[in-house]
């Protein structure tokens, strides 16, 4: 009892500390240390242009990736794939098996790490190279899912195309695996999610929907689950979704990990893949993370009717007749994650719709249009959001009771990553470069 008593302390003290460092310059995961795109740094630049003095550094990286930047110490990592999004011969319909051509030069997935202070290349690692890639959408590229990344190690997800896990002190692979895989139809778009010594995976593709966990130190399966719903289709494409999980304290001590998808969301247990609970929204392509607080979980259906729902984490079974609190079909994004702030429930729309919602009733407190198109997910930093659009526009917003646009300026790319932090520093990557933006003494 002693032993177990401690062993919670320890890792108490454990949680604290990461969450502590985080704050100061770490960003570990898709959407940051609390995987709800917020951070508690201060000082942040509000007004910023290309070429200002605010821009510390500018490193080119070239390729196709949407993956978001991560941090740890002194560097920062993303993944990259080459510019080709559709080999020759394929279409929506196809893989390599249905007329496609190999490629004469595999494509190679790769993870760059650049120095903090400096912006240089400390390391372009090849992590594994395919010959007969799935067909990829113009609007998707290989390397969409963000990395996750600890102390002395990220671990990297290319979705069928593999997983691994980087020393990052080195450069060099720990572990890599491939026995789990999906036709994308569209490519890939789940990031891992680390927690424990398991690294969740997220498959929802065409032919095959399940998820899997992985041990983060071997990168062996540990457990894999298929999504046991009925989609009301034999159509693929409307099984399809994108989102990254959210582990949440669903209340006495029983923390889940929720997953949105084509048609329902399902709490898994962490342990073994249990479904534990699930709702059943509609809709298809879910893109967005679900957030958690005030009790709630906030899940974005993607193109369901009711796009958005706040359900009440501690049923069992199937609880949409149960434990959803509130719904709403207005202005939801399909693709940009939302930020939760207290009782405020911010978004930023796919086409530019700006809005602020009462996070316990979802009415609407205001809403205003922010010319662009957004799929990257916006940033909550003291106060204020940081939106980047397709078009190279970020704008900053003030997270308040009443919209007011503060400052917008337009970078030579645009944006499909999301803005993160380091220290006291904005990092953003758009479509060919990645910045490190800060105030000026």
């Amino acid at each position: 009892m002693r032993t177990t008593l401690l062993a919670g302390v320890v890792l108490t003290l454990s949680v604290f500390v990461n969450d502590a460092r985080a704050e100061e310059g770490y960003w570990n995961q898709f959407r940051g240390p609390h995987a709800d795109g917020t951070t508690q740094a201060k000082g942040l630049p509000l007004k910023f242009a290309e070429g200002s003095p605010e821009i510390v550094w500018k490193t080119e990286v070239k390729g196709r990736a949407w993956s978001s930047p991560v941090v740890w110490g002194n560097q920062i990592w993303m993944t990259n794939a080459p510019e080709i999004t559709n080999p020759e011969g394929a279409t929506n319909q196809d893989s390599f098996s249905k007329g496609a051509k190999p490629l004469e030069t595999p494509i190679r997935l790769s993870a760059v790490c650049l120095d903090l202070e400096t912006g240089k290349v400390i390391y372009d690692i090849t992590v594994t190279e395919v010959s007969e890639p799935q067909y990829t959408h113009p609007t998707n590229s290989y390397a969409s899912p963000t990395p996750w990344i600890e102390e002395g190690r990220i671990y990297v997800h290319f979705g069928t195309y593999g997983t691994a896990c980087i020393d990052t002190t080195t450069g060099t692979k720990i572990w890599e695996n491939h026995e789990l895989e999906c036709h994308h139809w569209r490519g890939p778009g789940s990031s891992p999610v680390v927690h424990g010594d398991l690294i969740y995976l997220t498959f929802d593709g065409y032919d095959k929907q399940f998820i899997a966990a992985l041990n983060k130190n071997t990168g062996k399966l540990v457990w894999k689950r298929d999504r046991d719903v009925d989609y009301g289709t034999d159509n693929g494409d409307r099984k399809k979704a994108y989102s990254t999980p959210m582990v949440v304290d669903a209340g006495g001590g029983r923390e889940v990990l929720v997953s949105p998808f084509a048609m329902a969301t399902i709490a898994y247990a962490l342990d073994t893949g249990e479904p534990v609970w699930k709702v059943i929204h509609g809709g298809m392509n879910a893109g967005s993370r679900p957030m958690f607080g005030n009790g709630l979980v906030y899940i974005s259906a993607g193109s369901g009717a009711d796009s958005l729902i706040a359900v009440d984490p501690k049923g069992n079974g199937d609880v949409t007749n149960s434990h959803i609190r509130w719904r709403s079909g207005r202005m939801i994004p399909k693709r940009p994650s939302q930020v939760l702030v207290g009782q405020k429930y911010f978004m930023m729309e796919d086409g530019g719709v700006c809005s602020c919602l009462n996070a316990l009733t979802g009415d609407v407190i205001w809403a205003n249009r922010v010319s662009g198109a957004y799929w990257s997910s916006p940033l909550y930093a003291d106060g204020y959001l940081y939106c980047c659009s397709q078009d190279g526009k970020v704008a900053v917003v003030k997270a308040d009771d009443e919209f007011e646009l503060v400052h917008e300026t337009v970078f030579e790319k645009g944006f499909t990553a999301s803005p993160v932090v380091a220290g006291n520093s904005l990092i953003l990557r758009s479509e060919s470069h990645v910045y490190r933006i800060a105030k000026q003494d």
